[in-house]
């Protein structure tokens, strides 16, 4: 089943669940894109620090897709913010992917020891005004990076991708999103399993026939939020992909912000990079 989408601020519209490839290998990316898109998928959420940026491109063309029918999503890396810098990163992440545009494009992470966001958030403007990024938007910002950087820019991004899983819910960044209109779009969203036993998942997981990765997908997807899960193995693509055919009641939702522990899996944005 193709995944529902969601609208951006700024008209375009992301298919609400995806493939993200982060440690998928770089010699096996193609195949794993290719695949994904065959079944389904026409999200792929990539990133230069990734260094599979050219089986992601190759991947789509492999599946014999046209460029409009997939959502393609880079990333730049914390060593290339700053406004001239950012903008050959761009340029070399569309020539690893053997593209003129990418369809959304992210600061990576707001780096604020390096205070050089916004330099490489102006440069992201000019880029989507000279259509070489069709939408911008950033991953791992806070609320004080969000709010100056819409507040000395004017600009608000599409989308915030963050950390997001049962152990770490993010409910006020996330309040914060629906306020500004930013889509919420989650990494880790399994939270590397470590919520798969509790008892909520697994009540879910036993009144529907899921799995508990399938539920707290659909945990996400009823949440609102965008979500990129990975998988290398056709089963796991499938199974991830099948999460639009039931739905969490209200008191299993409230029963699933009872995980909240507030544990992160990443690096803590306001220290990293």
């Amino acid at each position: 089943m193709t995944p529902t989408r969601l609208r951006l601020n700024d008209g375009h519209m992301i298919p609400q669940l995806g493939l993200g490839i982060w440690q998928v290998p770089a010699e096996t990316t193609a195949t794993t894109v290719a695949t994904a898109l065959g079944m389904g998928y026409r999200l792929i959420d990539g990133a230069a620090i990734y260094g599979n940026e050219v089986g992601q491109g190759e991947g789509i063309r492999q599946s014999g897709l046209s460029r409009d029918e997939v959502f393609v999503t880079t990333k730049v890396w914390n060593d290339a913010q700053g406004h001239d810098s950012t903008l050959r990163a761009v340029e070399e992440s569309l020539k690893r992917l053997g593209m003129d545009r990418v369809d959304l494009c992210l600061i990576h992470w707001p780096c604020p020891a390096r205070d050089r966001y916004l330099e490489t958030w102006r440069a992201f403007v000019q880029l989507r005004d000279e259509g070489r990024i069709r939408s911008i938007g950033v991953s791992n910002f806070q609320p004080s990076h969000l709010e100056r950087l819409v507040g000395e820019t004017g600009v608000i991004p599409v989308l915030n991708q963050i950390e997001l899983n049962p152990r770490l819910q993010q409910s006020e960044l996330r309040a914060l999103h629906d306020r500004m209109g930013i889509v919420t779009q989650s990494w880790t969203p399994l939270g590397q399993g470590n919520s798969f036993t509790a008892a909520p998942v697994q009540a879910v997981a036993a009144r529907t026939g899921k799995s508990p990765a399938q539920v707290i997908l659909r945990w996400h997807v009823q949440l609102g939020a965008s979500v990129i899960p990975r998988s290398t193995r056709k089963a796991g693509l499938a199974e991830n992909l099948d999460v639009f055919d039931f739905a969490l009641t209200e008191g299993e939702m409230a029963a699933m912000a009872t995980l909240d522990e507030g544990v992160r899996c990443g690096p803590d944005p306001m220290t990293f990079g």
